[in-house]
């Protein structure tokens, strides 16, 4: 009995090793329904594709079958490109690039496009690559793309991308998604040799938009909001001494410095990757960098408490300051917004929701605070007798008069 359950276990782990073994296709396991023999195939990093190749390097001559599965319906494009610039860091931009695309009379059309920019629909355009034998299938959730193209002479490898993508009511590409898989579909083939170098912008990049977010979020959404929290209402406090305007400046300057850093970062991840809709927030970031330096200029021009104009320095220290606050945490929220076409960022957004609403929750407590302070302590003016130049000073308790400085 033992035996035989041993037999059975050994039977089942057999089995699930085979089942395992057969499902793990590769490139090496493809055929095709033409017949086609390529010389060279490799296993893409990414999204479930292939690619087979037969190139003639003295004639440049190459010709291709990239398949791409997992496509389960009827309403996704599919496209494979070279980058004619071997540009390894922007390869969508100026891709030369082979689309397949549904058809409602069940023959798939295959075209060409070159992609200008990021906000392609993959029109129909020529590509700078001669090109024959162009063609597309779809079967069993796999399309497959067939091409012949003639590059350069002397060409010994590309760069090429990969994608698919939803299409419209009417037919049209839509924009692809922006998770790791789709930004990272990307490397470089030696296409004699067949060995590949990955390319890595694109976590790279996400790390990139990663990190200008959260120094631009605690620089100009926290650290700014707080110093000015710190500078209207620590103050009123006698415990605290000076110390609110060491605090309140750390925090401005802090918050200054990161920000600045934030700006270029942002201003450098435009240039290098390039994406549509952040006209908007570039322009706000440029503001806030303006207005906080405006702020930091202002303290070296800061008059003595009773020089005649120093109302008007505090008039406009506030204007700026809270414009300043409140461009940021717009800018922030717009900074989400972009964010987004890369993934999933509503765990960051419910963050600074929360975090900026604790901050504001703080300053509501606080104004109440200083508030009922203001109108104890103008009661208790009002019940004192007048001392002239006495203890407590010609303007009354402790020579502050009503306005609610210290306690």
């Amino acid at each position: 009995m033992t035996m035989m359950w041993r037999v059975m276990l050994g039977m089942c782990v057999l089995s699930s090793v085979l089942v395992k073994t057969s499902l793990a296709q590769t490139c090496k396991t493809q055929s095709f329904s033409n017949n086609k023999v390529f010389k060279n195939c490799h296993d893409l990093s990414q999204l479930t594709s292939y690619l087979h190749w037969t190139y003639d390097q003295p004639s440049g001559i190459l010709d291709i079958a990239f398949r791409h599965g997992g496509i389960t319906t009827t309403n996704r494009w599919v496209a494979w490109g070279i980058n004619p610039n071997n540009d390894l860091v922007t390869p969508m931009i100026g891709a030369q690039a082979l689309v397949y695309l549904p058809q409602s009379s069940g023959n798939p059309r295959a075209y060409t496009t070159s992609i200008a920019n990021t906000a392609t629909q993959l029109q129909e355009s020529s590509i700078r690559y001669p090109i024959s034998d162009l063609s597309a299938t779809y079967s069993n959730n796999e399309v497959t793309i067939f091409a012949t193209l003639t590059l350069p002479n002397g060409t010994s490898s590309i760069v090429h991308v990969w994608q698919d993508g939803p299409l419209s009511a009417s037919n049209v590409p839509q924009e692809h998604r922006h998770d790791s898989g789709h930004q990272s579909s990307m490397e470089t083939l030696y296409l004699v040799s067949g060995q590949t170098q990955q390319g890595s912008s694109g976590a790279s990049t996400r790390r990139k938009r990663n990190m200008h977010g959260v120094v631009n979020a605690v620089s100009w959404g926290v650290l700014m909001p707080m110093g000015a929290v710190i500078a209207r209402y620590l103050k009123v406090f006698k415990s605290t001494g000076t110390a609110w305007f060491y605090l309140h400046v750390a925090c401005q300057v802090s918050a200054y410095i990161v920000g600045v850093a934030g700006l270029g970062t942002g201003l450098k991840l435009g240039d290098d990757y390039p994406v549509d809709g952040t006209d908007d927030h570039k322009a706000l970031g440029i503001i806030m960098v303006a207005l906080g330096t405006l702020q930091v200029f202002a303290l070296f021009l800061r008059p003595n408490p009773n020089h005649k104009y120093r109302f008007y320095w505090n008039v406009y220290h506030h204007i700026v300051g809270y414009a300043t606050i409140i461009i940021s945490i717009t800018n922030i929220f717009k900074g989400f917004d972009v964010l987004e076409k890369f993934g999933d960022y509503n765990s960051w957004k419910h963050a600074y929701i929360g975090i900026i609403g604790a901050l504001g929750a703080i300053a509501v407590f606080l104004e109440v605070l200083t508030w009922i302070i203001y109108f104890n302590r103008k009661g208790s003016e009002n019940k004192m007798p007048p001392h002239g130049n006495g203890v407590n000073g010609a303007n009354g308790v402790n020579g502050y008069a009503s306005r609610p400085q210290q306690v």
